[in-house]
């Protein structure tokens, strides 16, 4: 029986375990013919779980604005709480290919920033790629990230930073017109370098149909079977997030209603006096307990005090 080891930037892979995942070995799944899963973590106790269950790409996704941070949409998270979290999740994935989900206005603006930026996330949080959205707009931005060394993960569809201008969180590519430029798009992004592309909210048969245009894998979010991969939000899969939930998502678990009925055992079990328990509380050796009695007995201590937790012992029956 081996136990996970407590992973660190740049730790080493443990001898017998799955190899560590990088754009090459995704590249390689695709090629195989194989699904590639993804899922988000936002803090290390997260990410440790998902890197244990053998998922190939973690990405700290900017939902963390959403479901972690209480923002209504993703415009406001900023690069610092991005790369804070990131940090987090790299120290507890030892396996996974881990990506760093570029903010609104990271790159938007310049190119010379985008790069800056896509930098920070591998230099200050160790990600191994980074992923930004837009399409043929961004082809540039791109491939400059991509000639600093920096392996891009795109995303088109429905892109969350650009729900203004989309006029809200709607489904993408439902016109045939709409479809050819999401084509033109991904093809674009395959040119500048991107090794892999998400396609979130697309009518599954132009997500297939955009899949087998490209050489590069696709990942679905709403997308269908047709893809290469598929990628959740955590907090969606595991019932964690109820503020809404949109159409694509499974619940795997409702551990919204098993933490809420933790949290109120607790409460009720502190104000009934059953916790802690004699299991919870640690004990003195008898000879420093009788010296420790006799000198707060000197102070004057009141009579039940020691009796009473002192040496771990509770009197209530």
């Amino acid at each position: 029986m081996s136990t996970l080891p407590i992973p660190t930037h740049g730790a080493a892979v443990a001898a017998g375990s799955r190899p560590k995942q990088t754009v090459v070995t995704l590249q390689a799944k695709r090629e195989r013919g194989e699904p590639i899963t993804m899922l988000t973590a936002y803090d290390y106790p997260t990410a440790r779980l998902v890197d244990a269950a053998g998922v190939d790409a973690v990405l700290v996704g900017d939902s963390l604005a959403m479901v972690v941070l209480g923002h209504p949409s993703t415009l406001s998270v900023t690069m610092d709480e991005m790369l804070h979290h990131a940090r987090a999740v790299r120290r507890g994935v030892a396996h996974a290919l881990v990506i760093g989900d570029m903010p609104f206005l990271s790159y938007q603006v310049d190119v010379r920033d985008a790069v800056r930026n896509a930098g920070r996330f591998v230099q200050e949080a160790g990600m191994d790629a980074v992923k930004l959205e837009g399409g043929r707009a961004f082809a540039d931005t791109v491939r400059a990230i991509v000639r600093a060394g920096i392996p891009v993960q795109g995303h088109i569809g429905l892109t969350p930073q650009s729900v203004n201008v989309l006029g809200g969180y709607r489904v993408q590519g439902r016109t045939a017109a709409a479809a050819r430029a999401m084509v033109d798009d991904a093809l674009a992004l395959q040119d500048a370098g991107c090794f892999s592309i998400v396609l979130e909210s697309v009518p599954a048969p132009v997500a297939a149909h955009v899949t087998s245009r490209l050489s590069i894998p696709t990942i679905g979010i709403g997308a269908g079977v047709g893809t290469s991969g598929q990628v959740l939000v955590t907090h969606d899969l595991l019932g964690l997030f109820d503020d809404f939930k949109p159409k694509f998502v499974k619940r795997y678990a409702e551990l919204r209603g098993s933490v809420d009925a933790a949290l109120r055992a607790y409460v009720d079990d502190v104000a009934a006096g059953r916790f802690p328990e004699d299991v919870h509380t640690y004990a003195m050796p008898e000879a420093e307990l009788a010296a420790f009695t006799a000198w707060a007995a000197s102070e004057g201590a009141p009579g039940g005090a020691l009796a009473d937790g002192v040496d771990g012992r509770s009197a209530r029956s």
